[in-house]
């Protein structure tokens, strides 16, 4: 009976140091894994998160600006039409200058 309880407990001893042996190899292989990747991921010449946001921002405010010209023309567009309805000389056209 004896030999049989130390027959187990060798057993248990060896599958708990092989455990232990494959979580490190696992952590490991994981990190060879991660290094791999990010050596990959650095050739690819990605833009950060932030540096995204920060376009994505630009964008949206030049978008912003354009919508508020194009509105602030349209309305100058009209001033004029309105003037000229109204009796308005017609533009002048420039003048031409010397060629040198």
């Amino acid at each position: 009976m004896q030999t049989k309880s130390r027959l187990f407990d060798d057993a248990a001893r060896l599958a708990g140091g092989a455990i232990g042996t494959l979580a490190g190899v696992r952590r490991e292989i994981e990190a060879l894994a991660r290094q791999q990747l990010d050596r990959l991921l650095d050739g690819m010449d990605l833009v950060t998160r932030d540096e995204f946001e920060a376009v994505k921002a630009m964008a949206v405010a030049a978008r912003e600006e354009n919508e508020r010209l194009a509105a602030r023309l349209a309305s100058l567009e009209g001033k004029r039409a309105k003037a000229r309805g109204a009796g308005e000389a017609k533009p002048r056209r420039p003048r031409k200058t010397p060629q040198s």
